[in-house]
């Protein structure tokens, strides 16, 4: 249980402010079947966080506890970075002719690779002895708030209070990145 919850605490809040979510409320929309679409959204999810945590798995015998707590410090920043700066709109996909599974299925895998998401569960998978955890916890998150988007739609979607929660987050995330980097440097 050590990754489980803090992997979908940390997902589950950086997914609130996120672009994918945004792309699943519009292809829900789009395509009138939500449910759907969110669980091809949350099987692209669940397939770059096996990436990641696969990725924690091989990398944590290389780290010590220092550099493990610097790791998800690093993950923490990039959060905050990526939570203030501005949200540009995800790609429409309006071309793309491949059916309601398909089309959330592969757009929101590009549209995710590489993002907090996976950083996370790398970082979370790298912490424990099981990052099995970690990245169940995140896919968890992930199949919370994109099904929340999916049945809420686009236009429901865009009227929540996204970018002051994107910077509430975003501190939080660098107060909280700045506080582990400090302990893991034992600067403190």
């Amino acid at each position: 249980m050590d990754a489980l919850v803090p992997a979908f605490v940390a997902v589950l809040l950086t997914q609130a402010g996120d672009r994918s979510p945004w792309l699943v409320a519009l292809l829900a929309d789009r395509f009138g079947k939500p449910f759907l679409v969110a669980l091809a959204a949350v099987l692209a999810h669940a397939a770059g966080n096996a990436v990641a945590a696969t990725g924690g798995l091989l990398v944590a015998p290389m780290l010590t506890p220092n550099a493990r707590q610097l790791l998800l410090a690093l993950a923490l920043a990039f959060a905050a970075a990526g939570a203030l700066w501005r949200l540009k709109p995800p790609d429409r996909l309006e071309g793309w002719k491949l059916g309601a599974f398909l089309t959330p299925l592969l757009g929101v895998f590009i549209l995710a690779a590489g993002d907090t998401t996976q950083f996370f569960t790398l970082a979370f998978a790298a912490q424990g002895p099981a990052p099995v955890l970690a990245a169940t916890g995140a896919t968890a998150a992930v199949l919370v708030v994109n099904t929340a988007a999916a049945l809420l739609g686009e236009a429901a979607w865009r009227k929540l209070p996204v970018r002051g929660y994107r910077i509430g987050f975003g501190l939080l995330c660098l107060t909280a990145a700045f506080l582990l980097a400090i302990g893991a440097l034992r600067l403190i």
